[in-house]
């Protein structure tokens, strides 16, 4: 699997970037190529035009190729787009979807993403820790990276989803930190000398609680998306699979089983049909009744659903 490791520039994307980006790319499809007219149309920096061409690519809003430059996906446009439904970035649903996004990818994923999402089955984990796996497991993939690399990918990762303090402790701005802090996934929970008699650093852990910020909607809509990447031509998925086989949504939201089990009895209705739930001594499992999950999308942001 050909992972990214790098193309962040060291910058998480901040509230206004993918927005922004949406809306150049859909008056001018060549505007981001440019370094020098792109630092002008954002107002940001060289090196952070170059951060906002990857993640409005890794985020699922925009494509790129050399024929027709960057264009915005029809999720893009839905979302964010002049008529979107979130165009601010606003709805705290868009910034779970956008989670989803960076968290399921099967081109190019981000490393960081892949590994501690899916496969890092510890109750916590300190830089260190991370730092150590991520090298044992770049190793066994022969990618030969150096401790620079993998060190800044951990910490575009971290910083992601915990807020930037200044040297006192102090949050920095909330402009300056990404938007996914919002959802409150990863948390500190305390702080262990690691190595011995090396340094105290700190604990973090994923928040691994019933998410009501993920509607009913949302959920269906992401199993739709799991359904179609990793088990295309299945019709029925065991509960097992819906909650804890890599890239599913009890992974990747990290949501208790009790949570995932009480979505599942009502999914039926939530998803309009699209998937049953069924449920004895001997079995649990999931029915997928319809294959297109288009009209998924805007059921998320009805105002009939609930709003976060």
């Amino acid at each position: 699997m050909n992972y990214r490791f790098s193309g962040h520039e060291t910058f998480p994307f901040r509230y206004t970037w993918l927005p922004k980006a949406v809306q150049v790319i859909g008056v001018d499809h060549r505007l981001l190529e440019d370094d020098e007219q792109a630092m002008v149309e954002l107002g940001v920096g060289k090196n952070m035009v170059r951060a906002i061409r990857f993640w409005i690519q890794v985020s699922g809003l925009a494509t790129y190729s050399r024929q027709d430059g960057y264009i915005v996906t029809p999720l893009g446009e839905s979302l964010l787009g002049a008529s979107g439904l979130d165009p601010y970035l606003e709805d705290v649903r868009t910034l779970w979807l956008i989670h989803w996004n960076l968290s399921s990818q099967r081109e190019d994923p981000l490393f960081a993403w892949d590994h501690l999402l899916n496969h890092w089955h510890h109750p916590d984990f300190t830089r260190t820790d991370a730092l150590l796996a991520f090298r044992r497991e770049a190793a066994r993939l022969e990618r030969d990276l150096s401790d620079v690399t993998l060190e800044q990918h951990f910490d575009i990762f971290l910083h992601t989803y915990v807020p930037t303090r200044g040297g006192k402790g102090l949050i920095l701005e909330d402009n300056l930190d990404c938007p996914l802090v919002e959802l409150n996934l990863i948390r500190k929970i305390g702080e262990r000398r690691v190595g011995g008699q090396g340094k105290q650093e700190a604990v973090y852990a994923f928040q691994r609680d019933p998410k009501p910020d993920i509607s009913a909607e949302l959920f269906a809509y992401c199993l739709h998306e799991f359904w179609d990447t990793h088990h295309p031509h299945e019709d029925v998925l065991s509960f097992r699979d819906v909650a804890v086989t890599v890239g599913s949504p009890g992974q990747i939201f990290k949501l208790p089983e009790w949570d995932i089990r009480e979505r599942l009895e009502t999914i039926y209705e939530d998803s309009c049909g699209a998937f049953r739930y069924e449920e004895s001594a001997a079995f649990q499992q999931i029915g997928r009744l319809a294959h297109e999950h288009g009209d998924l999308l805007p059921m998320i942001y009805s105002p009939e659903a609930p709003h976060a």
